[in-house]
């Protein structure tokens, strides 16, 4: 505290320390060294007001007051005659704040982070807040096992009281796990007890895996995992007594030890339901799968607790809890378990809020839904409907909760949250694989055009095999019954040869009118009517001469056809993009109506289930099986070469007549050779290999294949009209932390035959390896290395397939 100081002269007016020694009324308050703060603020702060009695003790509140706000570095009061001024010295701003090095932990939760710890952009700079800072972040990287890192700040003064806040970050190796021990386990061997943990000894695999690195919410989750495996196989006294963790000089290496008491293990001695079950007892009863003389398992506890809530909660008892009580009689080792059953009160849903949705409107969402307002609220109607927003294939994720409604107890919000994925697109695309080469197209598509869910679409494509240019428009819900409404105009000009098939051309026209209907919540059935015209183009010498002998059988280039569809499909898989539960079956029938130019049909059935094995592991097995022939007459023509001519001389064409092939020719002519037109038309065929059938072969290589020539010493590949083909897939979910990533193990097997009396399993071809599909913002990139392990002579392998196509 400053001395009093010699008087002064009223009319020097000089400043003195406002001490202890002496009280004045303040005539007026003045405040000085102010930069960015408003004076306002600081009178705010300021205990002492303009005509106030200035005495020592509010002195001292002043201080302290105005320390406490956190802007100043400094304040100092003085009287000037009957004036206080207030003197400050501002803290800095941070004007900027930036982190360098982090990789473990992202720079957006950081700065969260030090948000709440009170270092932001903005913000009134405090050295004390950089240091929590700094300690913060030591402690979340020791956290992460990272013991060797090293938080350096740097602070950078501005002009105008401001300084910018860099913090370099030296992560440093985490540190290995070298040897995790559990100690008093006699019951259970090591290696088991410590199978699910996510803390594991380093090993071979741990560079991708990075499981040997410690951290303490890990370990705390093992120490959780450890004490269930013991209680689910009925160590009801099962205790851990310590845990322990020790690390190397160096920081790099880790030592964990569990010193943990089994106990005995425990049966269950009784079994029985109270409380308010709302439906027959004798039918909560049949949902208890614990039964007494079982060895105690929690597990199997907990999945009856959530049988009953989830029963209850179908009815409307969204709060339903069941409270398992046990009684342990330890002399006899046994636990008697009461489940109680606290229904809560049944409730409705009051409204149905959707959030996230910028583009899709609130009607193609409700329209969706299974659960309605005003009706009692059922869990697994909302669970279905969540599953039928992830289906529309508009959202890359949807989550939904259950929020009571304040002030009541029987009515509940059934809140669904989305994250929207791109449904509308104006796109050039620019893509490439082994089979179309290089791909360019254009499309512009809606998918939810004009907020209605309906899809509208114009594309064009351009590849090294085909020219194609489509309009289609489809309306999901054209009745309110979910009749969906669609059609589709298309021309194409394709070259088979330079689609890995035979040597010929096609132009073709076509328009259909589709139908779509939902029979059931999995299932609908769908029906298309369309005209379409196809021009055949063939080259002498070159096109194999079993499709040359069709079209001359037919007697026309110009295929016409009238053609319906009808089909049935069932899918319960629970997501559009990377579904890892449920089914997808649809049998189809492609049939080329009375009065075409040849007519025939084809049925296709395609399979795919997946089986989730473990949170990392879904087992995926597909089946495609397709078959198509003509029905009514063949259609024949007979090649006649008139009497006495000479053999290079063709005769007269005449068509398929009643006499038979002795009269067909006439007197003046003899019959030179019939051709045939039978079976499914040559550009219906199926053909099977390479990324979209069976990897590791050439596409559509495999199957029957056209006579040698010169041009083409193994032959031309023709398909065949019955195809099958199936595979079995070990998805890898949690390999990468993403959904728009998958990685997978697989063995494809099929086949195209020329019909199924040519079928013959010695045929079938089959392959292994690995793949990798990825939906980038470029495009889905599909990339597979196969080893194939049933193969014959001449076949054309491919072990690397790729390909990818994207908008930019």
């Amino acid at each position: 505290m400053l001395l009093i100081p010699a008087f002064h002269s009223p009319l020097e007016a000089q400043e003195q320390p406002a001490t202890r020694a002496e009280t004045f009324v303040a005539a007026d308050i003045r405040v000085e060294g102010l930069q960015r703060i408003a004076m306002g603020t600081v009178l705010t702060y300021l205990p002492i007001e303009r005509g106030d009695l200035v005495t020592s003790s509010g002195l001292a509140e002043s201080l302290r007051s105005l320390y406490k706000t956190g802007f100043f570095e400094d304040v100092r009061l003085d009287r000037q005659g009957d004036i206080l001024v207030v003197t400050v010295t501002e803290r800095p701003a941070v004007n900027k704040l930036t982190l360098d090095g982090n990789k473990d932990i992202k720079t957006e939760d950081l700065l969260i982070g030090l948000k709440d710890i009170g270092l932001s952009e903005g913000d009134t700079f405090n050295r004390l807040s950089l240091d929590r800072v700094t300690q913060e972040l030591v402690r979340q990287y020791n956290n992460r096992g990272k013991y060797t890192v090293e938080i350096t700040p740097t602070v950078s003064p501005l002009d105008r009281n401001r300084v910018d806040v860099a913090i370099k970050v030296e992560e440093g190796k985490a540190a290995k796990i070298r040897h995790v021990n559990v100690v008093g386990a006699e019951k259970f061997e090591t290696e088991d007890l410590l199978e699910n943990w996510e803390s594991k000894e380093t090993s071979w695999l741990s560079w991708y895996r990075r499981d040997d690195q410690y951290s303490k919410e890990k370990l705390s989750g093992d120490m959780e995992r450890l004490n269930s495996w013991y209680l689910d196989r009925g160590y009801v006294d099962f205790n851990i007594d310590s845990t322990q963790v020790s690390i190397s000089p160096d920081k790099r290496d880790m030592f964990i030890t569990a010193g943990i008491s089994e106990g005995e293990q425990y049966k269950i001695s009784d079994v029985k339901v109270t409380g308010d079950t709302v439906l027959p007892k004798e039918e909560i009863e049949k949902l208890v799968i614990v039964k007494p003389e079982q060895t105690f398992s929690r597990i199997l506890l907990e999945m009856t607790s959530d049988s009953i809530t989830a029963t209850l909660g179908n009815i409307g008892h969204a709060f339903a809890q069941v409270n398992p009580i046990p009684t342990i009689d330890r002399e006899n080792r046994t636990v008697a378990i009461n489940l109680q059953v606290v229904p809560g009160p049944r409730v409705n849903v009051r409204r149905i809020v959707f959030k996230g949705n910028t583009r899709t409107s609130d009607e193609v969402m409700r329209r969706e839904m299974r659960q309605f307002e005003g009706s009692w609220f059922s869990q697994v109607a909302v669970d279905r409907s969540r599953v039928r927003l992830r289906r529309l294939g508009f959202f890359e994720t949807v989550d939904a909760e259950t929020s009571p409604v304040p002030g009541t107890d029987d009515q509940v919000d059934v809140v669904f949250t989305v994250k929207e994925t791109t449904s509308g697109s104006f796109m050039f695309g620019l893509g490439y694989s082994q089979t179309d080469g290089l791909t360019t197209s254009f499309e512009l598509s809606q998918n939810n055009f004009t907020g209605s869910g309906n899809r509208i679409a114009v594309s064009a494509k351009r590849n090294s095999y085909q020219n194609a240019y489509s309009f289609s428009y489809t309306n999901p819900y054209f009745t309110d019954e979910g009749l969906a409404l669609g059609y589709q105009a298309t021309w194409s000009e394709i070259d088979y040869s330079d689609y890995n098939a035979a040597q010929y051309n096609t132009t073709n026209t076509a328009f259909q009118s589709v139908f779509g209907l939902p029979i059931s919540e999995n299932d609908s059935v769908s029906m298309s009517l369309g005209i379409d015209s196809k021009q055949v183009t063939v080259y002498e010498s070159y096109t194999p001469q079993a499709i040359i002998d069709y079209i001359d059988a037919v007697g026309q280039r110009t295929f016409h056809a009238w053609r319906s569809e009808l089909g049935w499909a069932r899918d319960t898989r629970n997501d559009y993009f990377m579904p890892t539960s449920g089914m997808y079956q649809r049998v189809s029938a492609d049939i080329a109506l009375p009065g075409s130019t040849v007519e025939y049909f084809k049925i296709n059935y395609d399979l795919s289930k997946y089986w989730p094995l473990a949170p990392w592991l879904v087992m995926l097995t597909r089946a495609e099986l397709g078959y198509g022939d003509s029905y009514g007459a063949d259609i024949k023509r007979y090649i006649c070469r008139a009497n006495g001519s000479d053999p290079q001389v063709s005769g007269q064409t005449i068509s398929d007549g009643s006499s038979g092939p002795g009269g067909v020719c006439g007197a003046d002519a003899t019959l030179e050779r019939t051709l045939v037109a039978s079976g499914l038309p040559f550009f219906e065929n199926f053909y099977a290999g390479g990324t979209r059938s069976i990897r590791g072969f050439e596409d559509n290589s495999l199957g029957p294949r056209s006579e040698v020539s010169s041009s083409y010493p193994d032959g031309q590949p023709l398909g065949g009209s019955f195809k099958t083909i199936g595979s079995v897939e070990l998805l890898f979910p949690k390999l990468f932390d993403s959904n728009a990533a998958r990685v997978s193990a697989f063995l494809d097997i099929g086949n195209v035959f020329d019909g199924y009396k040519s079928f013959d399993s010695k045929e079938l071809r089959a392959s292994t390896g690995i793949a990798l599909l990825w939906r980038a913002p470029v495009g889905p990139i599909s990339i597979s290395y196969s080893f194939p392990v049933r193969k014959e002579e001449g076949d054309k392998l491919e072990r690397l397939q790729f390909s990818f196509g994207g908008g930019f």
